[in-house]
């Protein structure tokens, strides 16, 4: 007895393969469809601490709010300030700050351990301290310091002039300041670190990478106005803080610049 019904005739086999094919086809594209829709609508942000989704100026307030909380970061890079350029490389703590600041005449190292304020540089910086004060003997009282920790005098124009260097709040509020109105802009990564990129002003007024990862930490600021570039890292690491060694400093009293 035939399977078909009466009339029917049993469609080619080749036909039928074609049919086959068509329907596996047509499987397959809506799988990739599927694939390619389920790809192209992916959170950005998943897997993140979700900052990313909020508006700007919440942000920068979180980012500035867990600036303030740790008690230390590393700070690296170089800011310009009254037409001078200055590179820094400063481990800031609460209680103190160690690190190196360089210009363009000098380098020189910072400590400050509470609220002594300790400069080692060599003879030259010195000698144009000396010059820059009313003192003579400039020279040779400059010799005397090369190489030395300085305890800087609290009236002095010198501890006025690289405390702020020392200070992690102060330093953070100058450096991470954005200008003009924030927009969030691309995601990107900071050493390795996934970040979301606060700009303003169009990016005249500065743009500043936030931490996508835990505590949303500002990672990297670019300062407005081509000001410098500064990268922050090592947030919350201890930062080992104490004074130099008896024998390595030199204490001047009340005043080093201007003396002799």
């Amino acid at each position: 007895m035939s399977a078909f019904p009466p009339g029917a005739r049993p469609r080619p086999l080749a036909a039928r393969r074609r049919t086959g094919r068509a329907v596996v086809t047509g499987v397959v594209g809506l799988a990739l469809a599927a694939a390619l829709g389920a790809c192209g609508s992916e959170d950005p942000d998943a897997g993140t601490n979700g900052v990313g989704k909020l508006p700007p100026e919440k942000i920068e307030a979180k980012a500035q709010a867990a600036a303030q909380r740790a008690d230390t970061v590393h700070l690296s890079g170089n800011v310009v300030s009254q037409g001078r350029t200055f590179r820094l490389d400063m481990s800031l703590a609460k209680n103190g700050a160690k690190g190196e600041l360089t210009t363009k005449a000098a380098a020189f190292q910072l400590l400050r351990v509470g609220d002594d304020l300790y400069l080692k540089a060599d003879a030259a910086f010195w000698a144009g301290e000396k010059r820059g004060g009313s003192g003579g003997n400039g020279p040779s009282a400059a010799q005397k310091l090369d190489g030395k920790y300085v305890k800087v005098p609290a009236a002095d124009p010198v501890y006025k002039r690289f405390s702020g260097f020392t200070d992690k709040d102060t330093l953070l509020a100058s450096l991470l300041g954005l200008h003009g109105k924030l927009t969030v802009g691309d995601r990107g990564d900071v050493d390795g670190t996934r970040t979301v990129r606060l700009t303003a002003g169009a990016g005249s007024g500065g743009t500043l990478d936030v931490s996508l990862e835990g505590t949303p930490y500002p990672l990297r600021m670019k300062r407005a106005g081509g000001a410098g570039v500064v990268t922050l890292a090592e947030w919350g690491r201890g930062v080992d803080l104490k004074a130099p060694a008896k024998d390595q400093v030199v204490d001047y009293g009340s005043r080093i610049s201007g003396t002799g």
